[in-house]
């Protein structure tokens, strides 16, 4: 049976701690001078007594987690984040009606940066604070439960939803498990900090600054001012920008090893060189192509070329340009790209790189196994052998992603869009991007979707920031059973 105690229990304090987040950003409005502080410390109030009402403590020796209750929690915490997320854009009156408003919180909390709000620049400081901590903090939990809640196949994470929870009790966590809690955190906040800082060097107003950084190392993309950083990125803003979202980009134990200056585990971990490799071969190619075509100078070429591939491919989801009009082959690079996304332990979407080397390399071993079908050929990943059970789910995700992928862009266009908007959104709102193709390109926003398309839109960025199977999982039938 399904434990809804221990269920109630996680909620509650997820539910609390957004709360107290609220009240942080409310204080923030406060000292701002700004309309909405009551608003946020309304929302806030709210948030945190909803979540001591629904908190139920655990016996003593009570199992904290198994499968369903995990499932549900996963599934849960995002979706009550994202509702109780609502309320400072409902009660500031920035959001007029709710469909609208829950597009942008779960936009925040998935990370995804897709927005309705056609003005940012008029919206008050307080919300748009509001609106880049939502990313801030579902990019932190999704790293989060990645890396040490939610360790895929036991002993390497690369699956969110194929996950076995740890079944400790609450109260008896390990030390160990503490202690890479806290140098998460800690590195997280310390790249927070060290984009603000940079930015501020380069003359941002400090507000700014915050706003884009936050988004910045959550791969998120929310911009406080209109058509994202068009307007605030001057050449040192974009290569700091840049320079950060491929940070974020980035396996977040990669940075603990270089803090440990342990460069041997750095310079072996095979996921972090084919994602240097990929990121250096699609910015080179896309360059080349602006100079030929005499869109910008060459090192023009270099910088936006850099700056906007790595956007899409860490699907953080900042622009300076509309690159869907850059050309056919330069549009299906970045299509492609869509489906990439970061690495392991970031807060990044799409297939993630240790799934295309996983499928890369079982291609070459299959064929391989062709000419020599006797031969023991296992996919290795790290030095490590992979074992086959992997493999296979990992083939599953990826056709299954493929296939949700067509069914989405199936939906978008009955909505009316063109084919090329359709596959580029689903392929944005399923990878966390944030602007899509086409019609729903950079330059855009969702502000014209209709209802029923925001909230279909919504399901699909929850379903892939959380990897589709974890949501699906509980659609099934047997979930339920005994």
């Amino acid at each position: 049976m399904i434990n809804f105690r221990v269920v109630a229990r996680v909620l509650g304090i997820l539910l609390t701690a957004e709360g107290i987040l609220m009240l942080i950003t409310a204080a923030a409005s406060y000292i701002m001078n700004d309309y909405a502080a009551g608003s946020l410390l309304l929302s806030g109030v709210i948030s945190v007594t909803t979540g001591v009402f629904i908190y139920n403590p655990v016996r003593d020796q009570e199992e904290l987690f198994g499968y369903r209750e995990g499932y549900i929690i996963l599934t849960g915490a995002w979706i009550i984040f994202s509702l109780f997320g609502t309320l400072p854009f409902i009660l500031s009156g920035t959001v007029t009606n709710f469909t609208d408003a829950f597009f942008e919180s779960v936009s925040g909390f998935t990370t995804t940066g897709a927005t309705i709000l056609t003005n940012p620049d008029s919206v008050s400081p307080g919300i748009l604070l509001w609106r880049s901590l939502t990313q801030w903090l579902g990019g932190l939990g999704i790293i989060f439960l990645s890396l040490y809640i939610l360790p895929v196949f036991k002993d390497s994470p690369l699956q969110l939803s194929t996950t076995e929870f740890s079944g400790q009790p609450a109260d008896k966590i390990h030390p160990r498990w503490i202690d890479a809690a806290i140098r998460l955190i800690s590195i997280y906040i310390f790249l927070t900090l060290a984009e603000t800082l940079l930015l501020v060097a380069g003359k941002m107003n400090l507000f700014e600054a915050v706003c884009i950084s936050l988004s910045t190392i959550s791969t998120g993309g929310f911009s406080p001012r209109e058509n994202s950083l068009t307007l605030l990125a001057n050449s040192y803003n974009k290569v700091i920008v840049t320079l950060f979202m491929f940070l974020a980009g980035t396996n977040m134990t990669i940075f603990y090893f270089l803090f440990k200056r342990e460069f041997k585990r750095i310079r072996e971990n095979s996921e972090f060189r084919f994602y240097i490799t990929l990121v250096l071969a699609a910015c080179l190619i896309t360059a080349g192509l602006l100079f030929m075509q005499n869109y910008f100078s060459f090192a023009g070429s270099l910088l936006n070329s850099f700056f906007h591939v790595i956007s899409v491919i860490t699907t953080t989801g900042f622009y300076t340009d509309d690159f869907s009009h850059w050309g056919n082959f330069i549009t299906l690079i970045f299509l492609v790209l869509m489906f990439t996304g970061g690495t392991t332990g970031s807060s990044g979407g799409g297939l993630k790189i240790s799934r295309l080397m996983i499928l890369t390399h079982n291609v070459r071993k299959e064929l391989t196994r062709l000419i020599h079908p006797d031969a023991y050929l296992p996919v290795r990943l790290n030095h490590k052998i992979i074992p086959q059970g992997t493999v296979y789910n990992v083939i599953v995700f990826a056709v299954i992603y493929i296939l949700v992928v067509s069914i989405c862009s199936l939906i978008i266009s009955v909505m009316g869009y063109d084919i090329l908007t359709s596959v580029g959104t689903a392929a944005s709102m399923l990878g966390n991007i944030g602007p899509g193709m086409g019609e729903l390109g950079p330059m855009h926003n969702y502000a014209g979707v209709p209802a029923a398309g925001k909230w279909f839109l919504s399901l699909v960025m929850i379903l892939g920031r959380l990897e589709l199977l974890a949501v699906m999982v509980l659609f099934a039938k047997s979930f339920y059973r005994k």
